[in-house]
């Protein structure tokens, strides 16, 4: 049986932006990210899409009982938008090149598609 071919998203969204989840149970809500993994197109966003996880007792661990606890899952990145200046955007990259020791050096940067602003 061939395999599925996994579509491959331009991860533009880095660990620290502060998004709005677009789809899902949390949906409407924002948070700041926390990881992102680039191999699985997903993002895990701090307090947002809570999920259960059963821990075994112990002893090195902070819970010698063991226990339930909830923890951050990940969401696909389709389902997060960056967060701007308080509004929802597309997140654009554009290259400039710069002069650099008699070198020509791409610069890149992201941009707001919604205003057209440099981000960082």
């Amino acid at each position: 049986m061939a395999e599925k071919k996994k579509k491959v998203y331009k991860i533009r969204i880095k660990r620290g932006d502060k998004v709005k989840i677009i789809a899902g149970k949390d949906k409407g809500k924002e948070g700041k990210v926390l990881v992102v993994d680039r191999e699985k197109n997903r993002v895990i966003v701090e307090g947002r899409n809570m999920a259960l996880k059963h821990l075994k007792p112990n002893k090195r661990r902070s819970l010698p009982q063991g226990g339930i606890t909830r923890v951050e899952a990940s969401i696909h990145v389709s389902n997060v938008m960056l967060l701007y200046r308080g509004q929802t955007t597309r997140v654009g990259v554009e290259t400039t090149y710069v002069e650099r020791d008699g070198k020509k050096v791409a610069v890149r940067q992201r941009i707001a598609k919604a205003t057209g602003e440099i981000i960082d």
